[in-house]
């Protein structure tokens, strides 16, 4: 038996797990690691600190496991995407924190490259809207900021890339720099058509050719990496949301899966032809194999998903464990007309919003803590429901939603999701969906599976969550979340 070992590196922890050839976890290991917030808006993570947890729990992941480092195959990486890094191609030192998906410090270069009418070319390019969520404007920022980034990177001393790029260096000693399609065409860099760096993007945000990784397929071989003596292939790196896509087993066109992660990202598989949306999504690369032509999907991203129930425990401390806040929420029966609209770092799609800030709506002086509770679970499903109904207009008619991420275990707001989208929401037999997607393209790559059809028929599928809600309580919701949404938004 041949096993693949996945690196899932998420926003808040990095992970590790290991799958043996019949996609089943042997093992895994979980390290949290720091979130930095300088300022309001401002989100960080230590690149080092990163790759010093990440390299802890695939240790302990074979470790723990009993089995033999030459026993594994292949190795894939996912990661959180967007996010930026920019290290000194001699040294290996990053030249600052990396600056994190979620960070708003960009928001005025992103409305400086909307007054000088570039939405239109960047949406034709890239697929993507002008936003500080995506990696191009961190990257400027870190140029024009770092003092003497700028001169060190056109003097191509400076590398960048985003975390699985970062891995991937760090895990072959400084060998590698490439990344993979999906995480390429996160950047406002890229174009997703002609599949290549786009020229006029690096002149207008004045940065270096000689900074960016080289652009692979997600399922091929990146180079090979230690791991306790053996030398293992790493021969898969997908984004984080496309791989959970590839690890749900949604290859075919129209088929679509939800992320309930740090954040929510809703995917519907597209093949080969891009898709034209205008209504608030966005377009990406999907990921492929090898010599495979280029694959696209719609999205569309929620910044703030189960990182509502983190700030529950965290920030408000109402809950003691993140699995609390199912009971609380059952125990207010309802929502008592309370709505959260969790815009803590501006709002995704459909809305896009880097100015939106968070706010609960409705209180009383009977609002309690079950209460809030209640309301930032339903947030989560609002927001999904935002998207299924633009992925709908949009000549996507979802009749099933696929459900992962850690959020997806709580049985309150998958029933919710159903009701209030009217939905029927499946989860996979595995949990571990988006870890798995990268385990099966580093596997397909080297022939621990031998084509997508056998791992369709190991994939199987989990829980059902059937919608029971009527017509008529449902857009009394809706129209409550709605009326939320406007009053936020408005609040600047």
């Amino acid at each position: 038996m041949k096993y693949v070992l996945a690196l899932d590196e998420g926003t808040t922890s990095a992970r590790s797990v290991l799958f043996d050839s019949e996609c089943n976890v042997v093992s895994m290991a979980q390290r949290e690691f720091t979130q930095i917030f300088p300022h309001a808006g401002w989100v960080e993570h230590d690149a080092v600190e990163i790759f010093a947890m990440q390299l802890a729990s695939m240790t302990e992941c074979v470790a723990k496991s009993g089995v033999s480092p030459s026993e594994i195959a292949a190795l894939g990486i996912t990661n959180q995407r967007e996010t930026t890094v920019v290290w000194d191609r001699h040294t290996g030192e990053p030249v600052c924190n990396a600056i994190v998906w979620q960070c708003r410090r960009t928001s005025g270069i992103c409305e400086e490259l909307v007054r000088a009418g570039l939405s239109e070319y960047v949406a034709e390019k890239t697929g993507l809207r002008i936003d500080a969520y995506f990696s191009g404007t961190k990257l400027k920022w870190i140029l024009e900021n770092v003092p003497g980034a700028r001169e060190r990177a056109e003097r191509g001393d400076l590398l960048f890339g985003t975390v699985d790029c970062w891995l991937l260096w760090k895990l072959t000693g400084g060998k590698v720099h490439a990344t993979d399609r999906t995480n390429a065409s996160r950047t406002m860099l890229y174009d997703i058509t002609s599949d290549k760096w786009d020229e006029r993007m690096l002149d207008i945000l004045g940065i270096p050719y000689c900074m960016l990784p080289e652009v692979k397929s997600s399922g091929e071989i990146f180079g090979f990496t230690d791991i306790l003596g053996s030398q293992v292939p790493i021969c898969g790196i997908a984004g984080d949301q496309q791989s959970a896509l590839f690890g749900q087993g949604c290859f075919e066109s129209g088929e679509a899966k939800n992320t309930y992660g740090t954040g929510c990202f809703l995917l519907a598989n597209t093949g080969t032809s891009r898709p034209e949306v205008k209504n608030g999504l966005i377009v990406t690369a999907a990921a492929t194999l090898r010599g495979e032509p280029v694959q696209y999907a719609a999205e569309g991203s929620i910044f703030v998903g189960g990182a509502v129930i983190q700030w529950l425990r965290d920030g408000l401390n109402i809950i003691e464990r993140s699995s609390d806040s199912e009971a609380l929420a059952v125990e207010a029966e309802d929502n008592s007309g309370v709505y959260l609209v969790p815009a803590f770092v501006g709002l995704g799609a459909p809305y896009w919003d880097m100015r939106a800030r968070g706010a609960i709506f409705g209180m009383t002086r009977g609002t309690d803590r079950k209460t809030v509770c209640r309301a930032a679970l339903e947030s989560i499903a609002y927001q999904t429901d935002d998207l299924i109904g633009k992925m709908r207009e949009a000549g996507f008619p979802l009749t099933c939603l696929k459900a992962d991420g850690g959020a997806s275990q709580n049985r309150f707001l998958m029933q919710f999701q159903a009701d209030i989208s009217n939905i029927e929401v499946v989860l996979p037999a595995s949990p571990e969906a988006t870890a798995l997607g990268a385990a099966l393209l580093a596997g397909l790559t080297v022939g621990v599976w031998k084509d997508r059809d056998y791992v369709r028929e190991k994939l199987g599928g989990g829980q059902r969550y059937l919608p029971d809600m009527d017509a008529a309580k449902r857009e009394e919701l809706l129209k409550g979340w709605r009326k939320a949404v406007r009053a936020c938004r408005e609040f600047e």
